[in-house]
């Protein structure tokens, strides 16, 4: 990681700059908002919306726009027509090719985690820098020894990774931990809630940065939402 941009970084994460599955049933945050799963798709069968089409500086809209639409797009679309091809079996009895079942139960994971996963990296992006909430941020320092040491390691994490790198908390000892999964159904700890996702297949960053996925991993740095990675943070606590 550059210089200035880790010392960017912790200035903002010093709080001397101001800015702005996993566990099922939560539908309401400590503070009383929508829950960070209220309006995904896996519960609409629609698409959830960017909340930018664009990233100056970090993502294009010619890279956003695939991205959302082919790959989380289709992989919803996948997960609707499994989920109602399985219901239909159940209500109406409706036999299913053995091999097709196979097929479909796979791919009901795989597709669905898929949704879920690109949901909040999409969720999760920001269009400047911010910094870490005061209780997530205590608990990464606590857990990692500081901000610095959790940033060195998502960030080897991301590297090392061929599909996504989360930073997540999971339920039954309260710790964090950076995680790969690079398969969608493959990685992640069973019941830990994800707090920062970064999607390192190429199709997240190949048009605007070609091979050179250590760019992209330095950008999304830079580009956390911090205040919705606090939100699932005390949706899990």
């Amino acid at each position: 990681m550059k210089d200035l941009t880790r010392r960017n970084f912790f200035f903002a994460s010093s709080g001397a700059a101001t800015g702005s599955l996993l566990l099922p049933g939560i539908s309401e945050s400590a503070e009383g908002e929508k829950g960070p799963f209220s309006k995904s798709g896996l519960s609409t069968g629609q698409m959830k919306p960017l909340k930018f089409k664009e990233i100056p500086g970090f993502l294009s809209a010619q890279q956003i726009a695939p991205h959302h639409t082919a790959h989380y797009g289709g992989a919803l679309k996948t997960f609707v027509a499994i989920d109602t091809r399985l219901e239909d079996g159940f209500q109406k009895g409706t036999p299913l090719d053995p091999m097709a079942f196979e097929t479909m139960q796979k791919q009901k994971s795989s597709r669905g985690n898929s949704v879920l996963l690109h949901e909040m990296y999409f969720d999760g992006l920001a269009l400047a820098q911010s910094e870490p909430k005061d209780g997530l941020k205590k608990a990464i320092e606590t857990r990692f020894g500081s901000l610095n040491k959790w940033w060195a390691d998502f960030m080897l994490s991301a590297k090392a990774a061929a599909g996504w790198a989360m930073l997540v908390q999971h339920p039954v000892n309260g710790k964090l931990y950076n995680v790969l999964s690079d398969e969608h159904a493959i990685g992640p700890l069973w019941l830990a809630m994800p707090l920062v996702v970064i999607d390192v297949y190429e199709h997240a960053f190949y048009i605007d940065y070609l091979n050179k996925k250590t760019d992209y991993i330095e950008k999304f740095m830079l580009h956390i939402d911090w205040s919705e990675a606090n939100r699932r943070f005390q949706a899990a606590s």
